[in-house]
């Protein structure tokens, strides 16, 4: 068994992240900015689930949420920096506050999560797994996400200078980028996009589909079978990776 500590977990993918690597057999930290959520969704998985108050931005909790997964399971083998938010403009539309919500939790949150998590692993001589949830808008900027598309090239851009900078300690550091993945965040810009572009939710939604060649909406677990995947040691000689998964949306 394995303790696994993934941040934005109360929902989403880091929900279904967290149903994978419980089903596994491993130990699951719940952190969520929602402690009420988090805590529901870990009595959802069992008794080798915990939940916790986590604001990503806030480098304190984040540490105590490692304090919490070791004295309850022992030191943490696996962490999904997951924990992200978005709201839409153009880009001329933005505002300081826009782009500082986007880029604090986004990048800033992945930056305090990992660093977190790399002090962690060499303190208890562990070679530990770090996964990171990127984007599409990752590798493409993404019209009306400018912001957003700045935090998530961030992360693409720390998590392979971390990689580098921590391969010789046997720390892998991944990413998944995830397309158009069936969220209430996707619900939410769903609704945004509709109304800043004069259409309907329901056109908005279809352009979705058609912009991907496997022809439907990503799922949660999608997204989470793959970075149970990368946390594997199926994956071992992987670090340093954006890995795409899109459904073909984009295919470099």
């Amino acid at each position: 068994m394995k303790t696994v500590l993934i941040t934005g977990a109360a929902g989403g993918i880091g929900l279904a992240s967290a149903r994978a690597f419980y089903k596994l057999g491993h130990a699951v930290v719940v952190a969520d900015l929602d402690e009420g959520l988090a805590t529901s969704a870990a009595a959802s998985l069992g008794e080798r689930a915990i939940g916790c108050h986590v604001d990503v931005r806030n480098k304190a909790e984040i540490e105590s949420a490692f304090q919490k997964a070791e004295k309850e399971f022992g030191p943490v083998d696996i962490v999904h920096a997951n924990a992200g938010v978005s709201n839409m403009k153009r880009a001329l539309d933005l505002t300081e506050v826009d782009w500082d919500f986007n880029l604090d939790v986004n990048a800033k949150g992945v930056f305090f999560t990992n660093q977190c998590a790399v002090q962690h692993f060499l303190d208890h001589g562990r070679q530990g797994v770090i996964v990171n949830t990127a984007s599409l808008a990752a590798k493409v900027g993404a019209p009306l996400l400018a912001h957003y598309s700045a935090s998530k090239f961030a992360v693409v851009g720390w998590t392979q200078a971390l990689a580098r900078e921590h391969a010789k300690d046997g720390i892998r550091v991944n990413a998944v980028c995830p397309g158009f993945v069936r969220t209430p965040m996707q619900d939410r810009e769903i609704a945004w996009e509709a109304e800043l572009l004069g259409s309907t939710p329901e056109k908005v939604l279809q352009s979705y589909i058609d912009q991907t060649p496997l022809g439907r909406l990503e799922e949660p677990e999608d997204v989470a079978d793959v970075v149970v995947f990368l946390a594997s040691e199926g994956a071992r000689f992987m670090t340093g990776q954006a890995v795409n998964v899109t459904g073909g949306v984009y295919m470099t």
